[in-house]
């Protein structure tokens, strides 16, 4: 257990707080318990699927003894069929790493949706509220045209979203869509510059309430082995299928207020299960189905890792697949703290 010494230590002379980013399946959860462990902190979730209260299997969420060994934040707080934002996200984490800080503990920000990163730590300008005319005129295009025509549009008018997105992404196809014709500016403008010419302070200087997010270390676990992260998540995937996960989704579809098309139900996994169940997939295909997405999405969040870099990230990258990936991420903390 860390003494009162420590807990000084950690909220005068170090930074306030820590994010622990990386691709679905490199061992995130794993190393955020074993930093918990060594040093008193509470850990705020960075995952848009972990939001959602009845979705545990398909978002590897958690167990009850894990959420009772540290304090969790942002999991479970909101129904599947409600929907959650980057920077309401931002909102959210700003005020708990103040109340962490002052509770004088290490706020640790664990997780895999790279956006609420880059929204907590660049900002974002106020996004247009939806349209439901221009959404519903997308949508009519979309069935005629399909989503990846609708990419293809999109990478006319706003080609860095576009590059980030998958072509049959049609969520965010459409809300890039949706914003662009309702604004005439891409999305991606709607995310502040951070400025270029601000340095970033030393990890071993004193961070204030002022700067401990622009100058939050990073660390980013990203797999050298593509091999090591496709053969985890394919485990991860059987397991999350033997565990229930089409019991899971069938349960949330017979509810009757939800929709393949909800942010909720559109996350890796219950995609492909509620396809199976609407009769649109066949459920052989399921298994080859679900690894694939999985893949994708981390292909995807580990373009975005990469994507991070000076000034606007304070980034230390750890090899996720190094058997001494936990040793070397608890030693770079024990060195700021």
């Amino acid at each position: 257990m860390a003494s009162s010494v420590k807990l000084k230590a950690i909220a005068i002379a170090g930074p306030t707080a820590i994010a622990l980013a990386g691709p679905t399946a490199s061992g995130k959860s794993a190393l955020s318990l074993a930093i918990a462990q060594r040093w008193p902190c509470e850990i705020i979730s960075v995952d848009s699927a972990l939001v959602y209260r009845g979705m545990d299997i398909g978002t590897a969420k958690p167990t009850r003894e894990e959420l009772a060994s540290v304090p969790h934040h942002l999991i479970d707080m909101l129904d599947p069929a409600q929907s959650y934002s980057a920077m309401q996200f931002a909102q959210d984490a700003r005020r708990l790493m103040e109340e962490i800080s002052a509770r004088g503990k290490l706020a640790l920000l664990v997780g895999g949706t790279m956006l609420y990163f880059k929204a907590l730590i660049e900002g974002m300008d106020a996004m247009p509220a939806a349209s439901p005319e221009i959404r519903a005129q997308i949508d009519v295009e979309a069935k005629l045209r399909g989503w990846p025509a609708m990419h293809a549009q999109l990478a006319q008018v706003d080609a860095i979203t576009a590059a980030r997105l998958a072509p049959n992404d049609s969520q965010r196809i459409q809300r890039a869509l949706e914003v662009y014709r309702a604004t005439g500016k891409p999305l991606s403008s709607f995310q502040q510059k951070y400025q270029q010419n601000q340095p970033v302070a030393s990890i071993n200087t004193a961070l204030n309430a002022h700067d401990s997010i622009a100058h939050m270390p990073i660390i980013s676990l990203e797999p050298q082995s593509r091999a090591w992260l496709h053969e985890r998540i394919a485990q991860r995937f059987e397991h999350m299928l033997q565990a229930g996960l089409i019991d899971e989704v069938r349960r949330l579809k017979d509810r009757g207020d939800l929709h393949a098309d909800l942010p909720a139900m559109r996350c890796v996994g219950y995609r492909q299960v509620w396809d199976v169940l609407a009769g649109s997939s066949k459920a052989n295909e399921l298994k080859e189905k679900g690894i694939a997405a999985t893949r994708q999405l981390a292909k995807r969040q580990i373009t975005w890792q990469r994507s991070m870099q000076p000034p606007a990230f304070n980034k230390y990258v750890i090899s996720a697949d190094s058997p001494t990936a936990t040793a070397d991420a608890l030693k770079l903390i024990e060195s700021w703290l």
